[in-house]
């Protein structure tokens, strides 16, 4: 049995598959398996994959249903208990595996390990900020705490101990977007996050993305399942307060007043700074406006 099962959704990612395969098989640590998982492509992702020959990557063809579909599937096919996803576009840098072998080995009883990522843009790279201790190497941290500036988890930057998934099931296969932070905060209601504040992943910022959403409002993460739990968990609540605020602003800028007003009408606005209550409160063209001066300056967002 491997000491590593890497699970690699693939859909129409033939410019960055092949940097992202050459990053697990270039790692320091060796005991793993891939599990690559193509999820309908329909460019020449498959030849790119066939191209490498080494007996630990495992290659699945399916019908096109969704990135969740694609890593439950995955997490099926594994054999170890450690489980790391790694999106088909991003990177590991060579001692993310070896980093997080030796961080299990010292922390046995724990199931949940995540570490710190950097983001990549078209025109940037920049460390991600998160709201802990950076003095520190590692730290066991509740998730929702830890998660109010930046996901402490990062889908390519976790590895879950296979009996999580038995509490918490998979990804949830019915929504389009948001299915990983949906997971984050099942994991975070049972378990502590151990962190390792180190870089050790390159996460590729896909603007294409961002322009998908405004069709995914009706599937996205709409926090309902958690409503009851956050009348008591003050942390989750203020994190969920958050979350509806990035979503309040995106379906603004998107003109759907709908998920719009759904976002607003839940959040405690005593839970945010001051800032964000303000940029809430503006019209959707000075938002716009927002976005375009920080992509003309590279700067940080105004959003954070």
């Amino acid at each position: 049995m491997p000491f590593f099962s890497i699970i690699i959704p693939l859909y129409n990612k033939d410019k960055f598959i092949q940097n992202t395969l050459k990053s697990v098989l270039s790692q320091s640590f060796s005991d793993f398996e891939i599990i690559i998982v193509n999820d309908g492509s329909t460019d020449s992702s498959e030849e790119k994959v066939l191209n490498f020959e080494d007996p630990r990557i495992e290659y699945f063809y399916k019908e096109n249903e969704g990135v969740s579909k694609a890593r439950n599937f995955g997490i099926e096919k594994a054999t170890s208990n450690y489980i790391c996803f790694l999106d088909a576009d991003d990177y590991w840098y060579s001692t993310f595996l070896t980093e997080f072998h030796k961080t299990i080995k010292n922390y046995p009883e724990q199931k949940i390990f995540s570490c710190a990522i950097e983001i990549q843009t078209s025109k940037t790279k920049y460390p991600a900020i998160y709201s802990i201790d950076i003095e520190k190497s590692e730290q066991l941290v509740n998730y929702f705490e830890a998660s109010l500036k930046q996901s402490i988890i990062c889908t390519s930057g976790i590895i879950i101990h296979k009996s999580v998934f038995e509490k918490t099931e998979g990804f949830n296969q019915k929504l389009k977007t948001g299915e990983d932070t949906d997971l984050w905060i099942r994991i975070g209601l049972h378990y502590p996050i151990l962190f390792i504040n180190k870089i050790l992943v390159c996460y590729i910022f896909d603007e294409k993305g961002l322009s998908r959403q405004q069709k995914n409002f009706e599937r996205s993460l709409n926090y309902s399942d958690f409503s009851e739990l956050e009348k008591s968990d003050p942390k989750l609540k203020t994190f969920l307060d958050y979350n509806r605020f990035s979503d309040a602003i995106k379906a603004k800028i998107y003109g759907n007043k709908k998920h719009f007003y759904l976002m607003y009408s839940q959040i405690n606005e005593k839970n945010l700074p001051l800032k964000k209550r303000i940029l809430l409160k503006f019209p959707s063209f000075i938002l716009k406006t927002l976005i375009k001066l920080q992509k003309v300056f590279n700067s940080k967002s105004f959003f954070k």
